[in-house]
């Protein structure tokens, strides 16, 4: 025991001291994760819980990411101790050690609880969680390379990060060619959310190209936006073809990414419905144009 942690013992009561002693430690994930509190009751009730559930979240996501069915742990792999200072102190300490049947765990202390690195907690705990699975010893780098693989969230900003560096400035990576990026940008990365990248990536599908390069829509048009289609549905009937032929591929390209934006996807198709019909006046057209742009805009700010 250090200098530090033996005064700081000395300076708690007897009753303090019995109250920590048999404090109950919180295990989750099939006997995983197991996080003690050696600190006061108040602090115990209001770290205890959500450090453990934060810890099993990670663990959870790497499991998923990796493939690999959940273990059941007689003795737990990470072993997290939440200490009582209540001051904003960053430091996250892990030890790696070895049990006597020659198994793998670690402990990681958190001195506060309220004030720890959160990324620093979290390469520790994914360190820790291929210690314990497997045995192996990772660095932070590979950490966190593997953390940004298994979590959903991170992985798609990855992947639309890559799109951008390609659409943006011409830069491929991982040996990509053209027609992978092409499928990226369909893909549905982050199943159920609109992200700003899927948004704005739909958002440049909404214009109508002729069926034939050689024949512009009035004798002229390459391609026209949507609001521009109305007056033109009016000169040319390519452009309600151009309309119906939109509509199949555009509510397959915005499905899969929440509830608002399937709202606007379906905004649009009724529009083109309504335009390759052309029964409404150009007022009532725009109307419905209106209402799917709004709803749209709110995918984008959800």
């Amino acid at each position: 025991m250090s200098l530090i942690a033996a005064a700081l013992v000395l300076a708690l009561t007897r009753a303090e001291i019995i109250d920590r002693f048999n404090a109950v430690p919180v295990t989750q994930l099939d006997g995983l994760v197991r996080v003690y509190g050696n600190c006061p009751a108040d602090m115990r009730r209001e770290f205890q819980m959500p450090i453990a559930s934060f810890t099993s979240g990670i663990c959870r996501k790497l499991y998923s990411g990796g493939k690999v069915r959940q273990r059941r742990f007689a003795e737990p792999g990470i072993v997290i101790s939440i200490g009582d200072v209540r001051t904003n102190i960053a430091e996250v300490v892990a030890r790696q050690l070895v049990r006597a049947d020659g198994s793998k765990f670690t402990r990681i202390y958190v001195p506060s609880p309220a004030g720890a690195d959160l990324r620093q907690f979290r390469l520790a705990v994914v360190r820790a969680f291929y210690r314990a699975l497997d045995g192996e010893d990772i660095d932070d780098d590979e950490a966190l390379r593997r953390f940004r693989e298994a979590d959903p969230e991170t992985r798609a900003a990855d992947i639309e990060a890559d799109v951008a560096a390609w659409r943006e400035r011409g830069v491929y990576s991982d040996g990509r060619t053209d027609d992978d990026y092409l499928k990226l940008m369909r893909g549905v990365h982050l199943p159920g959310v609109a992200t700003k990248a899927d948004v704005l990536t739909f958002a440049s599908r909404l214009y109508l190209y002729p069926s034939f390069y050689a024949y512009p829509f009035c004798g002229k048009w390459r391609c026209c936006s949507f609001r521009e289609a109305i007056a033109l549905a009016r000169k040319d009937p390519t452009v309600r073809l151009a309309a119906y032929d939109k509509m199949q591929g555009l509510a397959i390209f915005g499905a899969g990414h929440g509830d608002r934006m399937t709202a606007a996807v379906e905004s649009y198709v009724k529009f083109l419905m309504e335009l390759t019909a052309l029964k409404m006046s150009d007022e009532e057209l725009a109307s419905l144009l209106d209402e799917a742009d709004g709803k749209l805009k709110g995918a984008l700010e959800q």
